[in-house]
Order: C-alpha cells, then structure tokens, then sequence
C-alpha cells in the first residue's frame, strides 16, 4: 500500500470519527440560567428545546430585560455549542477547523 492510500484511509477513518462525534454533540444538550428568571435548553444541533420563564420574570415591566436574557442565554450556549465542537475537531483532526476544506 503506497503512502498516497494509507493518507486515504486515515482521512477516511478521521472523517468517519468526526461524523459520530458531530451526532453525539447534534443530540447534547446545552444548558443556561439567567439571573434565575430565565432558563434556556438547546441541543448541539442549535434546536431549542426549552425556555422557562420564571413567573417573577412575567411582570411587564420586565419584558426588555427578559428579551435581553434571552438574546444572551442563547448567545452563550451557541458559543459553548462552538467551543465543543472546535475541541472535537481539534481532538479528531489536530487542528481547528477539521479538515480544512
């Protein structure tokens, strides 16, 4: 086997390994609490799953100040989101970024 194939079947087997840890982030669940008025659930994917209210935070008076925890909750797990997979790629392939094409 020359040099040119076992390059091949190493970016194959990283491509593969990459594939399953992006699945598993895909399914993980992210986390976030905001001031104990708002709590934000997201899954790696950046589906969200919930967001809870608490019924302090339900004053209208409130209302820009909830919006604004929210913009920053989902700010914060869609920045975790990236780290993590940043540290898979980093993990998997040497670098950030995967294979860089």
């Amino acid at each position: 086997m020359n040099q040119m194939q076992q390059m091949m079947i190493q970016a194959q087997k990283m491509q593969r390994e990459l594939q399953k840890a992006y699945d598993e982030l895909d399914k993980k669940e992210f986390k976030v609490s905001k001031a104990g008025l708002v709590e934000i659930v997201v899954l790696g994917n950046r589906q969200i799953q919930k967001i809870d209210i608490e019924k302090d935070g339900l004053d209208p008076d409130n209302k820009e100040m909830i919006e604004d925890l929210i913009v920053s909750g989902l700010n914060e797990l869609f920045e975790k989101i990236d780290e993590e997979k940043n540290m898979i790629e980093e993990r998997i392939t040497g670098r950030k970024g995967g294979f860089g094409f």
